[in-house]
Formats: C-alpha cells, structure tokens, sequence
C-alpha cells in the first residue's frame, strides 16, 4: 500500500481546511485554518530572502501542490524593500512574515524583538572540498548516475532534484545543480536540520553542560513528581519521550489538527507547546516520531548556549558551522529565540556535504574532536521499536536489526546513515567507502524518492570503484519483497 512518508511534519495544508471548513470546532479550526497563510509567508520570505530563488517557481513548485483546489484562495504579495511577504487565505485569514537576517524569516505573531546579529567567522578545520567552480565529472559512469538522479522517473510524480554533491575521500567529485540554483545556493533541509541539532547537542554533551542520561534539562519538568521528570535527553533523540504529542512522519487527513504541525506553523513558542504534551507511555517504551521532541532539545540548546538567541547563534556558528566551512548556513528562529531545530535550516548543497563530513570520521575534523567519541555511532545505532524504518538518534540508518529499512535501501552499506528531509532531502553517509552524497530537492514520487538516492549511492559506489552490498538480483528481489509488503 503506497503510503507517503513525510518525515519533517509537512501539514496537509487541503486536509486542513477541509476538515476546518467542516466544522470540528472543537478542534481550534482557527489554528488549523493559520496554518496555510503562515506557511506560504514563512516558506517564501526565506525562499527569496535567504536563498535567493525566484518566488513564483518556488510557489508553483513547492507550496501550491499541497494548497491543491484550495490554491486559488491563497494571495500572496512581497515587499522586496522592506523584505517581507504578506499572505490572506480564504479572504479572511492574514499573516505576515519577515526577514531577519542571520535568523532568516520569521512569522510575526505577537511582539518581535530586534534580529540579532551572527558573529564574524572563525577559520574552518575541514579542508576545502573543492574549488568555486561546479564540479563537473568526466566519468561517464558519473555523468549516468546525475543524469538518472535528475530525471523524472514517470507518471507516479515528479522527482525534481536541485542539488546533487559526491564527496568522496574528501574531495567532491561529482556534482550538479537545477537551473537557478547553484553552489552558494541555501536549500532548505526540513528534517534534516534534526540532524544538526544532533550535532549541537553532540557539542554541548562534549562540553560537559548537556548529558543524554538523568532528566532532560526542561524547568517545568524538574519536579520529582512530574510525569515528565524521567524524559531523558536520550529519549528525545531517539523519539521515545512518551510525549503525546501527534506524530510527524505520515501525511493525510487524520493530521489535518495535528498539534506538531501546529506548534510548527501556528506557535510563536514551539518549545512551550511541546513541554505540555501529555506523557501516554513510560519513556524508552514507544517510538513515535514527532517534531516535538526536537523543539524541546532546541530549548535545550538554546538555554545550554546562553538562554537568548545571540548566544545560540554564536555557539551554532562558532562550534560547529564556522568549523566545518559552511559558507551560507542560515538555523531559523521561533519569536522567543528557540531555533527551528526540528524543520528549518537553510543551506547550499555543500554545507549540507559538510555536515556528512563530521560524522564520516567519529566527530573529528581537521584533527580537532567536535563530537565526543563514540557520539557518531550512538547517534546511528538503531533505536529500540523503529525496526520498520531505521531511526537512530537525530538520523535514520540502515544499521542493526531492522524489517522494512534494508529493503528500501539494498545498495546502501549496513554502516551508512542518513540525514533525511521531507520532499526527498538527503545527507547519506557512508563510513566504510568514505563517501558523502547530498541530494536536495521537491520530490513528491512514492516514498520520496528513496529507490532513487538508493540507486544513485549504488551507481557512485560503482563508478568510484567501491563494492555494493548486495548483488543486483538480491536488490531486485528485495524491492519485489517490499512491494509485496506494501
């Protein structure tokens, strides 16, 4: 059975309406309904402001397939002067949402501070991964393998790649991008940006002022008696918090008031939201993916960095995207401070490679220890009820004993790991072939387009002269098996 995975929480924005339209009053319709107008003005304020791509492609591509029938109740209008994007949906509900520079765009929702100000940039310890210029291969086998990454496969939905990067041994050898993006081109990560908050967290583990066992560092949890008090840090990593709090992995009309989406796109402090949730189940005992538990790890950076947001992006910036090189690199912000570490980083193609590159080695770069040791594959290691998918900690992955992950991923090493963003965003790493591939774009094929990175790793692999897992009749049958499955 074809189910879409949408692993950042993505609201059904036509899901929302329509149950709104139909009367489940009891469900705040008001909220659900500020859903779509607030998402048009966010998405686009930082499409044009922080990426620098053309609105009108961006709109018609990624915004309007989900508004459907609805799209033509959805006005929008940008202000290029003072750098903000207004949006009314329906002739009635209205939101605005402005740039703000290093904290990229924010939806105004109540009273917003002054924006603050990212420090200057500290040398990198990752040596460059290649020059300016594109890097174009002249393998043919190469040349195959972006030219399949960034074909449409058919008639089940369009794949449109933007950004495709090969890095291997350190150095990219392969690469490409859509027209109108290119190498400083800031693409958005969605879930991937969960990853960095991994990354973060690794830091601040490292530093002594965060630990992963005991309660998690959440004030209005820390008394004994609270049923929350025996959340770990660990559990809100690896999605076992307990909290029921909805779920942000599947899209259809049963999340049309998911409160995920919600806190995501309705909230001005998402973190507040998701400390509220109700605690259904002892921590460690179910794995429910949801959006909430890494806006409640973002607070715990947030509070661990300084407790306001220049103190947050200076330690982003300072500890870990100065370190690795990042050019362009932009964590947006709720009103309060707290990042969107759950669903919103922008950045090119190359920061996101960057990014892999930390975790190909342990957490060392340049010799100089960014994660502590053994953090990498903690945060790969499987995580206890995920079996049907892979999720590890902050990453999905094809380790230990997992049913439905291996059959969707056969060419990918049993040591790889992924970074994973809604609409086939993906950050693929691959210890033992010391290989990294990004492949960024708007997919909207079955399960995102996984079958497609997944040949894309198996046709680098091959061309870079790396051995594949499995024989191509066993990933033959495997596919068969899952389809079966489905």
């Amino acid at each position: 059975m074809y189910r879409r995975l949408s692993r950042f929480g993505f609201p059904s924005l036509v899901a929302f309406a329509t149950a709104a339209l139909a009367g489940y009053a009891s469900l705040r319709p008001d909220r659900a309904l500020a859903v779509a107008p607030n998402m048009v003005t966010h998405q686009l304020c930082s499409a044009v402001f922080v990426a620098g791509l053309d609105p009108d492609s961006y709109y018609r591509e990624f915004i309007a397939p989900d508004l459907s029938v609805l799209e033509p109740l959805v006005h929008y209008d940008i202000d290029h002067q003072q750098r903000e994007v207004t949006a009314t949906f329906a002739g009635g509900f209205r939101s605005r949402a402005v740039y703000r520079g290093a904290e990229g765009c924010l939806v105004v929702q109540g009273p917003v501070q002054e924006p603050a100000v990212a420090p200057p940039p500290t040398p990198s310890l990752l040596t460059p991964l290649a020059g300016p210029d594109v890097v174009t291969p002249t393998d043919p086998a190469l040349i195959t393998a972006l030219d399949h990454a960034f074909a449409n496969p058919g008639p089940e939905g369009p794949r449109l790649t933007k950004a495709v990067v090969i890095v291997h041994d350190g150095r990219i050898v392969a690469e490409r991008y859509a027209a109108g993006y290119g190498v400083e081109t800031p693409i958005l990560g969605w879930s991937m940006t969960k990853s960095v908050t991994n990354a973060l967290i690794g830091i601040l583990v490292r530093e002594g002022k965060v630990s992963v066992t005991g309660p998690a560092p959440v004030a209005a949890w820390k008394a004994p008696t609270d049923p929350h008090n025996g959340i770990s840090v660990d559990n809100l990593l690896r999605m076992t918090s307990g909290l029921e709090f909805g779920q942000s992995l599947t899209q259809n009309w049963k999340t049309a008031f998911d409160p995920t989406a919600q806190m995501v796109f309705a909230k001005p402090d998402m973190a507040a939201v998701a400390e509220r949730a109700y605690v259904g189940s002892a921590p460690g005992a179910i794995w429910r993916y949801s959006n909430g538990n890494t806006m409640l790890l973002s607070r715990i950076v947030r509070n661990a960095a300084g407790g306001d947001t220049t103190s947050v992006l200076r330690f982003a910036h300072m500890e870990l995207f100065d370190k690795l090189g990042m050019t362009r690199p932009t964590l947006e912000f709720d009103a309060v401070g707290t990042p969107l570490g759950a669903t919103h980083m922008w950045a090119p193609a190359r920061d996101w490679a960057r990014l892999g590159m930390l975790y190909l080695n342990d957490g060392v770069i340049g010799g100089v220890r960014i994660l502590p040791a053994g953090w990498v594959d903690y945060s790969a290691r499987l995580t206890s009820g995920s079996e049907d998918l892979g999720y590890g900690a902050g990453f999905w992955t094809n380790r230990g004993d997992q049913k439905a992950a291996p059959l969707q991923r056969p060419h990918m090493p049993r040591d790889s790991f992924m970074a994973q963003g809604s609409l086939g965003q993906y950050v693929i790493i691959i210890p033992s072939a010391q290989l990294v591939i990004v492949r960024m774009g708007i997919s909207r094929t079955p399960e995102e387009d996984i079958e497609g990175v997944d040949r894309l790793t198996a046709e680098a692999m091959a061309a870079l002269a790396i051995p594949t897992p499995i024989t191509d009749a066993e990933a033959v049958g495997a596919r068969n098996a899952l389809n079966r499955a489905r």
